[in-house]
């Protein structure tokens, strides 16, 4: 599970490396925000937290 993980973060990882690699520098934030509300999706349906999340929208 945690090798599944890894991997996930390792292509988003890849992705801002990219992004940075050919001057893409003002798509850095609209992925990042991309990325945090994806791991937020997946948190909170993952877990017993998915409640309190979603109220928040």
């Amino acid at each position: 599970m945690l090798k599944a993980i890894a991997l996930k973060f390792s292509i988003a990882w890849d992705l801002l490396v990219f992004l940075w690699n050919f001057k893409m520098w003002w798509m850095i934030p609209m992925v990042s925000i991309l990325l945090f509300f994806g791991l937020l999706i997946v948190v909170g349906s993952a877990t017993g937290v998915g409640p309190f999340i979603y109220t928040l929208f």
